[in-house]
């Protein structure tokens, strides 16, 4: 039930109307036409843009036709009052009958409650994380692995259908200059001194069970080898226990990514070949020289003919080199036959979820999309997610025992607990820097959004239970005209928002929207909470009234379904007491 998109459709038909009337050619262009609260409380409930966007279509000024739609709206048995404001806006006020029916639906629908056919079953790649695989993953890497987990869900819940999923990058220098580290650690296990870590190679202690691991399987076999024979070995080795313990990092804030995407594989099936060789045969890679980047020349920019891809003819700033000097594949090139790989899964949305230091990857991916599937065919959506800074009471924290270079994501799980850690990750718009304060997380009051949220789902559960002890249950069939009170009447408002909401959040893929409705509800909730230690007859169980206690206690029902519905989205699990 999405009320929003109800009256959406009453607004379409008295436009309808209107243009059938007046001889207004149709059908109409409603793809601009908006129903949405109106950000002023007090001008109503409904508010829309349907004038504003059409008069041209109807060739009259938007207050003109506002009042057309306004006279056929006013005689909807649901609205109570219609009025114009400003420039063409109308706002309508709904009957009180409507809230009763909001939350009849939502105990019906429970946890489907805000699910939606948005995507129509339109399959979506949500690639999130796809760290180096060359040690534990950092803070740096938790914001993005929430945001995509969460945008992931959100999807799902949008009518998606939705594949997480991970790109080892396994195929570049850094793999081999891991396997090197590993190969120290092995040294070091079979009692050999290995003295300071060499410049260049990976210091963290996070690989001595990597090389007692290579102790135990091969003895001191692999130590006199030369290294072109070891490599392999401790490299594939290396990987296993890497990819291993990012997989248990992930677990630890309750992410588990359907696939894990080898870069490599692309390589050994040949598929990066068959990319350029396709992409060739269709004109969009040549032999030509690129011009020297602006400003200082980088030392290993050289001046050659390179093999290129025509980006720029698809939006790029620049074409794209393919190869290198030495003959070997860029980073680029496997990036192309990734998206080609992903595209031929029947993929017609891919989502890049990356660092912020990544905003030049968006024209490139957009610009592979288009020249492989062609243009308009797949949709290419990249979120960039800012950096997050770790403090303890407004200190800044710096070092990892475990890394000795970085905090790790198990850190900040350990510490506070992986639903803290992904609601306040959720709970800034990703674009925007992002301070998570040990001590101010973990503070019970008002300022921590996440204890403010999960208080009032734990306060939900407490009354439910305190009722089933004096013997009250939630009506069958509550009679919801009884909750007559303006706190009352205006949760039921947010409730009523809350598919709307879900909706508009996917569409935008914005999660954090979720983590902001979410607070306000629970302000809501909260407001009439305390408002019932003045007002006793707004308390939740009233021993001498039952009809009015079960009917509170079925509104109750109501409220915990959406803080969990909408927790659910977010990853966190609700809490039931505190």
């Amino acid at each position: 039930m999405n009320l929003f998109s109800e009256f959406l459709q009453v607004i379409r038909e008295a436009v309808s109307a209107a243009a059938a009337e007046q001889g207004v050619a149709q059908p109409l262009d409603f793809s601009r036409v908006t129903a949405e609260p109106p950000r002023d409380a007090s001008h109503g409930d409904i508010s829309t843009n349907a004038a504003m966007v059409l008069n041209k279509a109807f060739g009259q000024p938007p207050r003109a036709l506002a009042e057309a739609i306004a006279m056929r709206l006013r005689g909807h048995p649901e609205i109570d009052m219609v009025e114009i404001a400003g420039p063409g806006f109308i706002n309508l006020r709904l009957k009180s009958s409507v809230w009763p029916r909001v939350l009849t639906a939502v105990l019906a629908l429970g946890e489907a409650y805000g699910r939606s056919r948005l995507g129509g079953g339109k399959k979506a790649n949500v690639e999130y994380v796809s760290a180096n695989p060359t040690g534990p993953l950092h803070v740096g890497h938790v914001r993005g692995a929430v945001f995509g987990d969460a945008l992931a869900q959100l999807l799902v819940e949008s009518g998606y259908e939705v594949t997480r999923e991970y790109y080892i990058n396994d195929a570049g220098a850094q793999v081999d200059v891991l396997a090197r580290s590993a190969f120290l650690r092995y040294l070091e296990a079979l009692g050999e001194p290995i003295g300071e870590i060499p410049s260049g190679l990976y210091p963290g202690s996070y690989l001595k069970p990597v090389g007692e691991a290579l102790a135990a399987a091969f003895g001191p076999s692999l130590k006199d080898m030369p290294e072109a024979d070891w490599l392999p070995v401790v490299r594939a080795r290396t990987m296993e226990m890497m990819m291993a313990l990012i997989r248990e990092d992930l677990a630890a804030l309750n992410i588990r990514q359907e696939v894990f995407f080898s870069e490599k594989s692309l390589h050994d099936s040949g598929e990066v070949a068959e990319t350029i060789a396709d992409l060739r045969a269709r004109g969009h890679v040549y032999q030509g020289k690129l011009p020297p980047p602006k400003g200082e020349l980088p030392e290993d920019w050289e001046d050659r003919e390179q093999t290129l891809f025509r980006a720029t003819d698809f939006g790029d700033d620049i074409d794209r080199p393919l190869l290198k000097s030495d003959g070997s594949y860029t980073y680029f090139a496997s990036d192309v036959a990734y998206s080609r790989n992903k595209i031929r899964r029947g993929y017609k949305e891919l989502i890049y979820v990356l660092g912020a230091d990544h905003g030049g990857y968006v024209k490139r991916l957009e610009a592979v999309a288009a020249a492989l599937a062609g243009r308009g065919t797949v949709d290419v959506i990249v979120r960039l997610c800012q950096l997050v800074k770790l403090y303890r009471a407004g200190e800044p924290v710096r070092m990892s025992k475990r890394a000795g270079e970085f905090v790790t994501l198990r850190d900040v799980v350990d510490e506070v607990g992986p639903d803290v850690v992904r609601f306040m990750m959720l709970f800034r718009k990703n674009e925007a820097p992002l301070d998570f304060d040990f001590a101010k997380v973990t503070e019970q009051s008002k300022d921590n959004p996440v204890f403010y949220v999960q208080y009032a789902h734990a306060r939900t559960c407490s009354v439910m239970r305190n009722a089933a002890e004096e013997g009250f249950r939630p009506a069958d069939s509550p009679d919801f005209t009884l909750l007559a009170d303006e706190a009352e009447r205006g949760i039921m408002r947010r409730i009523a928002e809350y598919p709307r909401l879900v909706e508009a959040a996917a569409t935008a893929h914005e999660p954090h929207r979720v983590a902001f409705y979410l607070f306000e509800l629970a302000g809501d909730f909260h407001a009439l909470w305390n408002k019932g230690k003045d007002s006793p007859q707004l308390r939740f169980i009233l021993k001498d009234d039952v009809n009015l206690t079960t009917t509170r206690l079925a509104f109750l029902r109501a409220i915990r379904y959406v803080l969990a519905n909408g927790l659910r989205i977010l990853g966190v699990r609700p809490a039931e007491e505190m």
